[in-house]
């Protein structure tokens, strides 16, 4: 017994999605010893719903591996292509499968409802002690996911809250992995790491006009917009307010720049009910390799005060701004600085 309150105090002492999930799967190797334990999570890629795997421990093997999720999303396989998973998904209970070897998924949820799966593969069927403890491990999962999801996503859009954003830039590598490699060079976004600040214009007369209550309500609806128009990997923030924040992955300016104007017209054609048509403003810049979480911001939020400055319902890029040439300079003075 002090062996299984231990393994579970393990992994609720992580506050790190990424840990919880591999802590999770070490546990199990630990408690039951099976062939592999793996987390299987559903998500959706181009409208297609799939499955990503988020950890997997084999037998033997020293560490758990953790998927990265900037492969290419469209390889993963379908989510009809493991009907036992999707059984125990939509049916909400244990499924067995017997084969070659034998297959127990259970399923993972949190308080916003079903998500995905621990899968386990034995040598022999799991007794029912074993399923038992299994479905109850998956119960404390659930309860540390409720939690970790309470203080990190803002409560009305269930979006990443302000405090997020500010680890992504401590943390290493999950969040931002390529933009603390290479030079500390300030001239060099080749990170591949773009922030887009985005502002709901006049949001005050919607609420001033139609009441608070419609005003989260559209809220609601353009983190809702945000979600359909940003990759699965794309990061998304509520800062506060009328304020949203992005960090996607993108080659270059310009490919950062059709992903922002792709979600500007997404609310501009939208109509938002008892209000109408709303108009946000984008700012664009891009996360250098020494940037921490406020100068990163800052470039993005005087791209969209130039934005309002020019009219509202516009993406202006952080390079069209003087700023951006006086930064530019300044790094050509004072040269390539390794800092890392």
């Amino acid at each position: 017994m002090n062996f299984v309150i231990e393994k579970l105090a393990d992994l609720t002492r992580s506050r790190d999605r990424d840990v919880v999930d591999v802590t999770l799967t070490t546990l199990v190797r630990d408690l039951i010893d099976p062939l592999v334990v793996s987390i299987h999570r559903r998500v959706r890629v181009d409208g297609e719903e799939r499955w990503l795997c988020r950890a997997r421990h084999e037998r033997g093997a020293a560490v758990a591996t953790i998927a990265n999720t900037l492969d290419d999303l469209s390889q993963l396989p379908a989510l009809g292509s493991h009907p036992e998973r999707e059984r125990c998904l939509r049916e909400q209970m244990l499924v067995e499968v017997s084969g070659p070897t034998y297959t127990t998924c259970i399923p993972l949820a949190t308080d916003t409802g079903p998500f995905g799966v621990l899968e386990v593969e034995s040598a022999t069927p799991l007794p029912e002690p074993g399923q038992t403890l299994l479905v109850s491990v998956a119960k404390v999962y659930r309860n540390l996911l409720s939690l970790l999801d309470y203080s990190e996503r803002d409560t009305l859009t269930g979006l990443l809250n302000r405090r997020t954003f500010d680890d992504a830039f401590l943390r290493e590598p999950s969040a931002l992995p390529e933009a603390r490699a290479g030079s500390g060079s300030s001239s060099a976004p080749q990170t591949g790491i773009w922030l887009a600040v985005i502002d709901v214009d006049h949001f005050k007369q919607v609420n001033d006009r139609h009441g608070h209550l419609i005003g989260d309500e559209v809220l609601l609806l353009l983190a809702r917009l945000l979600q359909a128009n940003f990759r699965l990997t794309d990061r998304l923030f509520r800062f506060g307010g009328e304020e949203f924040v992005v960090l996607m992955r993108c080659p270059g300016e310009p490919e950062a720049l059709i992903a922002c104007e792709r979600l500007r017209r997404s609310v501009a054609d939208c109509a938002f009910p008892q209000v109408g048509q709303v108009t946000i403003s984008i700012g664009v810049g891009p996360v250098r390799a020494d940037d921490p979480p406020a100068r990163a911001f800052e470039r993005g939020d005087r791209a969209v005060y130039r934005a309002k400055q020019e009219g509202r319902n516009r993406v202006v890029p952080w390079s069209t701004l003087p700023e951006a040439r006086t930064e530019a300079e300044a790094t050509t003075i004072s040269g390539d600085v390794e800092l890392f």
